[in-house]
This record gives C-alpha cells, structure tokens and sequence, in this order.
C-alpha cells in the first residue's frame, strides 16, 4: 500500500510515505524472555500465574501475579551498571538490546541512523517508588537512597536504551497513555518513520510488577483469586504482570536494501480519548478508536484475520470491548483473542508484547490460544480460541490497547510476502 503525497507548510509536494516494518523482536515475559522463548511460550499456552514474591503479600486472601523470576539485567547491560537503573527501565533496555540483535544489527548500525526511542508505561518505576515510601514512613526522608531516588524519573525507561547503546542523533519519548501506551509509542514510531523524520526506531513499553498497581486493583475487586480467565463465564478478573516488548521498526526500503529480515507490516493505528469515566472503559469511544485504526490502514472489517484483544478478564471490560467490536464488525467476529491470560496483564508493556505476538504470528502462521478457559460467556461469544493455539493462514491482525482515562489505541498489521509485495 502507497500513501499519497503532502504538502508542507509552504505548499510544496513532499514525498509519498515510507512503508514501515518490524525487522526486531525483544521480549522480556513470565513465559519466555527473548523472542524465541515468546514465540514457544505463546504456541504452548504457557501460563506464568504463581504467588508473589517481590513484596510482603500477608493479609490478601489471594495474591498471584505473572512475575518474572529469572531476569538477569547483567546478562543484557553492557555499558550501564545494573543499579542505575530501576526493574522497568532494566527491561526496557534488555528488551531494547534484544530487538537490536534480532534485527542483525550492531549498536554502530543503529547509531549511524537517525532514529526514536520511544518507550510507553503505566507506573514507571513505582517498585522503586514504593521502597521509597516505605523508607520515608519508617524512617524518614533522610533516610532515602539517593541512587533510588534518581531511578525514578519516568524517562529513563526511554533514556536507559539511548544511553545503553550510546545513541546521539536520536529523539527520546516516554508515553504515559497507562494500559494503551505501548501501541501509542508503536503508533508514534510509525509516524516518524513513514514521514522520514527517522530512520530506524525502537518502540514498544514496560512495566515491572508492584505493590501500589497490585493493590489499587485488588481494591477494585478486579484480581482474580487464582488465574485470569478472559471471555470466560467464570472469569474474576486480573493478574497483574511485568515485562517490555520493543519492536524495531524501519522503511522498507531500508529493510529490502540491507536484506533483513521482516516479521510484519504496519498498515496504521487508531487513537481515541473518550475521558468519560476514571475506570470503566466506553464502548462507542473503543469502536471510534478501531473504526480510525481501518481507515488509516486502508482496510475493511472482513480483511483483519484474527484481534489481539486487550481482553483483561474484567466482567465490565471483556463485555463493553466484545460489543464495541461488534459495533464495527456486525455479528461474523473474526477470532478474539487475550494473551494476558498467558502473561497477565504487564500495564504499559501490554499493548506493546500484543504486537509483538501479532508480528510472531503473521510470520510464523498461528493464532495464540486464551488459556484457562472452561466455558464462553455468551455476553461475550467470540472464538477466543481456547487453550490451545491454532495454525492460520494470516494476513491482518489487529491489536487492542484499552486504557484507564480512556485512552485507547488501536495497531494494525498485515504479513510480508516479499519483494513481489513491495509494488502493491
């Protein structure tokens, strides 16, 4: 697909957009870190549920979570020590180094380009925030740490993978947008890639599992006692998660000229910001969001193979996302699926390893299964394909990120078929 032509400010003819593709996938999960871990983890519908163990958890009647308890930063870090930088930024930049290597470039091929780091998230680095408090309340604030004090700033999510790989001509972003800002900083890469203010991008989000995240959603009501069940009739809501998704992005003519190779296309994105209620997602808002998503993809409805659900396993939000779906799709709803049945639900990373499973499954031919599942909720009735993942012959997928304010986004992306497709 070629886009049109702009005009600048002046009225002179630009040239047309540039196609934008994934040619890098790095992971960090409770189900497999690195992309080949992912991919397995997604095929086999691994589930990473287990009790907490990175804080006291005594007087919750139930405390599971999708806690990642093999990561070791020193394995990924080479120039920053690991204690400059907090559990979601270590992420990040481990993400960020994986999706590098995956792409079969060196940290000097990303640094001769001019490129982004964008970075979405939820709470930043709040396990270091809720040391902190609890540091200030036992003890008082002269008591603080200083090296964790500095570890918090959001932007070092995003600042750590610049400084990681000693990029210089580079435009750094953290995106806030909570649940959806993993497909907001794709989206953001997308633009600048397709308009050539960029070359090459790193995009995606992280999160790391804690305390405050765990009990305001625990006060809600929304975490489930055991697993989390999306589309289920049985389903009690949430686990919390942690981990980063990065993908890296480039033109095409980029990818074709240095041989690379490429998991997916991305065809457009779709945002919408509804801000009717602090919590409770709004269905017309989420329809408006996919609607937009089609239309600056240039696809239909019947075109998009499979929908990576934002699917929570809230009672609220699974039925309000299935019926704005409905709304743009009719009653033929293609397969709907929740991988945060699998990893929970990892905050700002979650929109961002949704897209990085859709890219694995666009190239490698599948659609991951929503596990735990015993029964569909008929208020929902979609093929969510159960436990077990299915092959498919796939073209567009389409990823859902559902935020709290009501921030949504929604990322399209269609499959590679080669040179042969570079014309159409």
């Amino acid at each position: 697909m070629s886009l049109p032509s702009t005009e600048n400010a002046a009225g002179q003819a630009q040239g047309a957009r540039h196609r934008v593709v994934i040619t890098g996938l790095g992971v960090v999960t409770s189900i497999g870190t690195g992309v080949g871990a992912f991919a397995e983890g997604l095929r086999e519908g691994r589930s990473g549920a287990k009790p907490i163990e990175a804080f006291d958890t005594e007087g919750f009647a139930h405390a599971n979570a999708c806690e990642i308890t093999d990561f070791d930063a020193e394995a990924y870090l080479r120039r920053l020590p690991a204690d400059d930088l907090g559990r979601a930024s270590q992420f990040a930049v481990a993400a960020g180094r994986m999706a590098v290597a995956d792409a079969g470039l060196t940290e000097d091929d990303v640094r001769a380009r001019r490129s982004l780091v964008s970075v979405g998230t939820t709470d930043g680095e709040s396990r270091d925030l809720d040391h902190l408090v609890g540091v200030q309340v036992a003890a008082g604030e002269d008591r603080l740490d200083p090296v964790v004090a500095r570890r918090v700033w959001p932007g070092r999510l995003s600042a750590g993978i610049v400084r990681e790989l000693g990029l210089e001509d580079v435009e750094t972003v953290t995106v806030a947008t909570a649940c959806a800002a993993g497909n907001y900083a794709v989206g953001y890469g997308y633009d600048a890639i397709s308009t050539g203010d960029v070359e090459m991008a790193l995009c995606g989000g992280a999160d790391a599992l804690c305390f405050k995240t765990f009990t305001g959603f625990y006060r809600l009501g929304t975490i489930a006692p055991d697993v989390c069940r999306p589309f289920d009739s049985d389903r009690q809501g949430i686990l919390t998660g942690e981990g980063a998704g990065i993908l890296l992005m480039e033109s095409l003519e980029s990818a074709l000229a240095r041989g690379a190779r490429i998991y997916a296309e991305v065809l457009g994105y779709g945002l919408s910001c509804d801000a009717s209620h602090p919590v409770a997602p709004d269905g017309d808002s989420i329809a408006r969001c996919i609607k937009a998503a089609h239309r600056n993809s240039g696809i239909t409805p019947e075109d998009v193979d499979f929908i990576s659900a934002h699917g929570t396993g809230t009672k609220a939000n699974d039925v309000t996302e299935v019926g704005a779906i409905r709304q743009v799709f009719g009653e033929d709803l293609p397969r709907t699926i929740s991988i945060k049945s699998m990893i929970g639900h990892t905050m700002g990373a979650a929109s961002a390893l949704g897209a990085a499973a859709c890219a694995l499954a666009l190239r490698e031919g599948f659609v991951p299964p929503t596990v735990n599942h015993r029964e569909t909720d008929p208020e929902c009735g979609v093929d969510c394909v159960p436990n077990e993942a299915v092959p498919a012959d796939l073209k567009v997928v389409q990823n859902n990120g559902l935020a709290f304010g009501g921030n949504n986004a929604v990322l399209v992306m269609g499959r590679w078929d080669g040179p042969d497709a570079a014309a159409s």
